[in-house]
């Protein structure tokens, strides 16, 4: 699977900050398996996560993520197996 990964978000939207910060969190937790992360902007409400040609979340259909649930989106795509420490662990409700 591709190590690329492609945040398009809304620039009318002014999402620039939020795409910025996931993208922060996913190329620290995957240092070693991400080859590129594209910021890609766009407009009318767009905001989507892919791992390489696949979209791995759309705030359209999925509301705005949560980090850890793009984390784990993206580590079954490039990291299979990988653990997340705190965040992977089920939450106790």
């Amino acid at each position: 699977m591709s190590g690329r990964v492609e945040i398009e978000y809304c620039t009318q939207c002014r999402w620039l900050p939020r795409a910025a910060w996931l993208a922060q969190e996913l190329l620290t937790t995957f240092e070693s398996e991400l080859t590129e992360l594209a910021l890609k902007p766009g407009t009318g409400g767009v905001f989507v996560v892919r791992v390489g040609d696949e979209v791995v979340w759309d705030r359209r259909e999925q509301g705005f993520p949560e980090p850890t649930a793009v984390k784990r989106a993206v580590r079954d795509r490039v990291a299979p197996g990988k653990p997340l420490g705190h965040s992977d662990k089920p939450s106790a409700d």
